[in-house]
């Protein structure tokens, strides 16, 4: 296991700017979104606005994702993915999400979700977590992928690689007409096998002009989860798992997960559209 020291916040910088001309999400200066009343199935015209805005966020990601080395600072990341997607006219739609400052959450090591970024310096033997979504055309695009910071011990490794391929098995398990609750079967499956937590708390979710719709899209076996999977359904998998326990702890920012045991998480994320006989994943750069 890594003996890297546990994160503590650092500072936060100014508020980045989008130009006016760049429209935002309804939820934008308001305590929080107004509840999503439409419907999961979405017509062709929603999925490819979907797509356009999928891409921009998986590209923002990458740009973002190349800067990743030790001495390199979160809020640096966010300022890179924040440029990107105002330069292609989206906006970051974490960015004034129930008050969240930053344009996107950059997760380290034993944080599960939510870190938000600030003065924090890369260490070597880190892995960070992007978490990055556009909106554009009146939709939403979101995903994520955790990386590594120059040399990371084997363990960790192991669990970034290993996560990966959870979401990989889950997109395969998509299908018209199975339940949603596949999904989570075949992660907590795949993550058993290696005494892996997966985090219950914290989900994938429907996505379209909402950024999260309400429909819930569980990572273990839960029975309780099921809604069949019909074709134009949009939603996200993103998988957390553990090297220890699934149970978390919250900072008082009211943001930042992290472990309860500090041990730490890895977790990948692509926004997906239930096709005739599968799935296409629109989160790809």
């Amino acid at each position: 296991m890594s003996g890297q020291s546990l994160l503590v916040p650092g500072r936060l910088s100014p508020t980045r700017q989008v130009p006016a001309s760049i429209p935002r999400p309804e939820y934008v200066g308001r305590p929080g979104p107004a509840p999503y009343t439409g419907p999961e199935v979405q017509d062709e015209e929603t999925v490819q606005k979907m797509r356009v805005a999928s891409r921009i966020a998986a590209q923002a990601m990458e740009a973002a994702a190349a800067a990743i080395a030790p001495g390199v600072t979160t809020d640096e990341l966010d300022r890179i993915a924040h440029a990107y997607m105002v330069d292609h006219q989206a906006y970051p739609s974490d960015l004034g999400y129930r008050g969240f400052p930053k344009s996107i959450c950059t997760s380290l090591n034993e944080v599960i979700c939510h870190g938000i970024p600030d003065s924090t310096v890369l260490r070597d033997g880190d892995i960070v977590n992007l978490d990055v979504t556009a909106y554009i055309h009146g939709v939403h695009g979101d995903c994520n992928a955790t990386y590594l910071v120059g040399d990371v011990d084997e363990e960790s490794r192991l669990l970034v690689e290993r996560t990966r391929e959870s979401l990989t098995r889950a997109i395969k398990a998509v299908r018209p007409g199975r339940q949603i609750n596949v999904i989570g079967r075949v992660i907590e499956s795949y993550a058993k096998r290696f005494g892996y937590g997966v985090v219950r708390d914290f989900t994938g979710h429907g996505i379209n002009t909402s950024f999260h719709s309400g429909l819930i899209i569980p990572h273990y076996d839960d029975p309780r989860a099921t809604t069949v999977m019909r074709p134009g359904m949009t939603f996200t998998i993103e998988p957390m798992l553990t090297l220890g326990t699934f149970e978390y702890d919250m900072w008082d920012d009211g943001w930042t997960v992290v472990t309860k045991d500090r041990r730490r998480t890895a977790q990948f994320e692509h926004t997906l559209v239930v096709t005739a006989d599968g799935a296409e994943v629109l989160t790809l750069p």
